[in-house]
């Protein structure tokens, strides 16, 4: 078994969004690292939300691996093809090239669908052996120009057979002293909302870390560090959370914690007082809509009664609550995306995001408007959850992007950061500031999308009075 150079790479989207200020280190590159790091090979990873990519340390690899979402697949095509031009072998991975193999294997020479933890190992080993390929689950490459594409695994990966990721392989970044510490303690999502891939991706078998593995990991962080966990749902199996949490306690957690949770989780008080006891400081909910039309077609299950009540109840223990909403439905009005607002400023959400309905390769979503031609844009930068792509059923596409400007601006504004400040919340009155500079930035910044879609309307208009 020799050793190779090897360079992972997490690209960043270079466009503004609300939450640029909170920069999140993704877990896939540190994670793939460390485990071809512990079988003898030379890894240096870079996550460009923490620093720039070093062009030297490049030259010297021999393969570079980039992984990406929808929103940096440009980017990330980019950079691998430039890779590839100066002779370096490059595997793409990550769920926008999961879904669109075909599409990210012209720039690249192997594409990784899937869950690559187990496979990498193998794809870098045939590498160094030039071959063959054919034996890798869900491997795309080219035999003889041609393209092909491997059968998937069988198989999920066991979560507890996967190192815990060594940030020290980031140059630059000492894992001391990363304020956000993220942790991945479960894949897959029981759930099947239409406009999410993370089933697709993962599996609706949930599945996870063991307790043990998880807590030790917890004991390395340090004072001051806040934990965020980036599981796609957090107490998607509440016997398992709730024993995660009283080891936290057990062992005497001093830090604070956030994670992504459905909010009927308020429902369970032993629940909710373990996490209070555990110091979680901010979930992020999913509430999706407040139309319970909507509600019904993104197929989430929850009720307008229960989001209202939920965020009361969480408030009550002390748990923050940052609201993520989607605007655009098929079901959705001007009126329906105000109420969304209202609501949103009415239940004192400590933050909230208003994302633009949008069609992610590998959601239900996608391929039924893929098929339909309401998808009018693929310039996968814009899908950031901040761009209208589509055409929307009761609301012009204008007035929708308007809309997703307007909801963060008033959400967002200084005279909320004043009302927040009197009630004595200092957090609710510093995010309102925060938000509301980088909305500015980001109105800004997406002036000339909207003369863009303004003639794409007047076109439309044009086309159907003809």
């Amino acid at each position: 078994m020799g050793h190779m150079k090897i360079v992972a790479i997490e690209p960043k989207n270079t466009r503004t969004h609300v939450f640029s200020a909170f920069k999140l280190p993704r877990l896939a590159m540190p994670l793939l690292g460390t485990i071809l790091r512990n079988r003898g090979h030379e890894v240096i990873v870079f996550l460009e939300e923490l620093g720039p990519v070093r062009e030297e340390v490049v030259r010297e690899a021999d393969v570079v691996m980039i992984s990406t979402i929808t929103s940096t697949a440009p980017r990330a095509y980019q950079m691998a093809e430039r890779y590839r031009k100066m002779g370096k072998k490059v595997i793409m991975g990550g769920v926008h090239v999961s879904f669109l193999p075909q599409e990210a294997i012209e720039y690249s020479d192997f594409v990784l669908r899937g869950e690559g933890d187990e496979t990498i190992v193998d794809l870098i080993e045939a590498i160094e052996e030039g071959g063959p390929y054919d034996h890798i689950p869900g491997l795309t490459w080219r035999r003889n120009g041609e393209i092909v594409h491997n059968p998937q695994a069988k198989k999920v990966v066991n979560l507890d057979t996967l190192p815990i990721p060594d940030f020290d392989l980031i140059p630059g970044v000492n894992p001391a002293k990363m304020r956000i510490y993220p942790m991945m303690t479960s894949r897959g999502c029981p759930h099947a909302c239409i406009f999410c891939s993370v089933a697709p991706m993962f599996g609706r078998r949930y599945r996870f870390r063991s307790k043990e593995l998880v807590l030790e990991e917890i004991t390395r962080l340090k004072k001051g560090q806040h934990l965020f966990f980036y599981d796609d749902n957090f107490t998607a199996h509440i016997p398992r959370t709730k024993e995660l949490l009283e080891g936290m306690i057990r062992q005497g957690f001093k830090g604070d914690w956030s994670a992504q949770v459905r909010i009927d989780i308020y429902k369970d008080k032993e629940l909710l007082e373990l996490m209070r006891k555990s110091n979680c400081f901010l979930v992020y909910v999913g509430i999706e809509s407040i139309n319970p039309e909507t509600l019904k077609t993104y197929k989430k299950g929850l009720t307008y009664q229960q989001i209202v009540e939920g965020v009361e109840v969480l408030h009550k223990y002390g748990i923050r609550i940052h609201g993520m909403f989607i605007i655009g439905a098929d079901t959705d009005t001007p009126e329906t995306i105000q109420a969304t607002l209202d609501f949103a400023r009415e239940a004192r959400l400590d933050s909230a995001q208003f994302l633009i309905l949008t069609p992610i390769p590998g959601s239900v979503l996608y391929e039924n408007w893929q098929k339909e031609g309401r998808v009018f844009s693929t310039k996968w930068d814009l899908y950031d959850g901040h761009h209208v792509l589509f055409h929307p059923k009761n609301i012009s596409i204008t007035k929708l992007q308007e809309d997703g400007f307007r909801l963060h601006r008033e959400f967002y504004s200084l005279g909320q950061a004043l009302r927040f400040l009197l009630r004595g919340d200092i957090y609710g009155a510093y995010l309102r500031v925060l938000g509301h500079r980088y909305v500015k930035r980001w109105i800004k910044e997406n002036r000339d999308y909207f003369l863009e879609l303004q003639g794409i309307e007047q076109r439309l208009a044009v086309s159907t009075s003809g």
